[in-house]
């Protein structure tokens, strides 16, 4: 009896600790992102208190993705999407690399680990702040030939216009419909691989029949434009993807390096007695055992790359709309324009992207932790 009060009272406490945190993240998290949502439905036009607060439900969603004049808005979502992919290349590919080297007890280990991860204790701000001088066209990098007796360098950096890959915005329903079907197919072939017939048909059958609808011309009818715009890759954006990769090349380092030392020996041993290279050692038996590591560090790249802002405004500033991205343009558009209500929008687009990334990565991992 006296062990059941005792277990009730400890559960009691716990939950009294915990009450205070939980209300204040409530209202000051959760109850904000329902503010800014409800927000970003209204025609609101100001911060003052008698400022109309008009329902108008999708309008500023719609006018983001379609209307005329919010072609910034829709290339900041293309240089996000740039921006992601080679940062979270550069990142696990060279981080990965320095790691390996360093697992190889070379001499002075402590110092190298040192100098790759120092960047990492910098803010966004200095290090845009220097890359900003060493990509000055006039200046910088392109001034190192100049020390040899040679001609500059004509890299114009970030303040290039010059785009590469190209695409017709009014081409997205086709794309994302290609996409939709490729993914239903591979979770088609998941399903087929674990002998799961019944789930391998619906999926198989849907993603044919999207594929088949798409082939025919019927997501071409969709027509989200009035007219073509292009959008692509901006060259400006190789200066800013360059110093957001010093900064975080570190982290994934010492994340690889973390899990290159837990990897037992006799592995590696084993490997070398069956006859394996250094080569298919790595590819068939460290990097599967690094793959949980390889996804917490895409995660973490992937929340950072979606919702920058400070390293990109140092850079080339806001008025920039080559190197511009969600988070600058909701700024811009909130802060200069007192458009609350569509700069709200734009915030929730940002939520719902890092959404997309987090929330797969939390359910996995509280899958797993059920499991075991």
């Amino acid at each position: 009896m006296r062990l059941l009060r005792s277990k009730n009272m400890d559960k009691l406490i716990a939950v009294l600790m915990i009450t205070p945190s939980v209300i204040l993240i409530a209202i000051f998290v959760y109850g904000f992102i329902g503010q800014t949502a409800y927000s970003s439905m209204t025609d609101w036009q100001g911060l003052a208190l008698n400022a109309p607060k008009n329902f108008v439900g999708l309008a500023n969603y719609k006018q983001l993705f379609t209307g005329l004049l919010e072609s910034r808005f829709r290339q900041g979502l293309v240089n996000t999407f740039f921006f992601t992919i080679f940062f979270m290349m550069i990142c696990l590919v060279v981080g990965l690399l320095l790691a390996i080297l360093l697992d190889q007890e070379i001499k002075y280990e402590g110092v190298f680990r040192t100098i790759f991860l120092y960047p990492m204790a910098l803010s966004f701000i200095v290090t845009g702040t220097v890359w900003r001088w060493l990509l000055n066209p006039k200046g910088g990098i392109n001034r190192l030939p100049t020390l040899f007796g040679l001609k500059p360098l004509p890299f114009k950096w970030i303040t290039s216009r010059e785009q590469i890959w190209q695409f017709n915005w009014q081409n997205l329903p086709v794309i994302f419909a290609i996409l939709i079907s490729a993914a239903l197919l591979l979770l088609a072939l998941s399903y087929w691989r674990k002998g799961r017939r019944r789930p391998f048909f619906v999926a198989g059958g849907l993603g044919i029949a999207l594929l088949v609808w798409t082939l025919l011309g019927g997501a071409a009818q969709i027509k989200i434009l009035p007219s073509p715009e292009k959008h692509g890759f901006n060259l400006a954006l190789i200066g800013i993807i360059l110093a957001a990769a010093w900064q975080m090349i570190g982290y994934t380092m010492a994340m690889y390096l973390a899990g290159l030392r837990s990897v037992p020996h006799e592995l590696r041993e084993a490997a070398v007695i069956d006859g394996a290279s250094a080569y298919q050692t790595y590819r068939h038996i460290i990097l599967p055992i690094l793959s949980p590591i390889t996804l917490s560090a895409m995660i973490v790249l992937g929340h950072i790359s979606l919702k920058i802002f400070d390293l990109i405004f140092v850079m080339s500033g806001p008025d920039n709309a080559t190197t511009d991205v969600p988070g600058i343009l909701m700024f811009v558009t909130s802060f200069r324009g007192n458009q609350f209500a569509k700069g709200a929008a734009i915030a929730m687009v940002m939520f719902f992207l890092v959404a997309v990334v987090v929330v797969p990565y939390l359910v996995t991992s509280l899958r797993s932790e059920v499991e075991l």
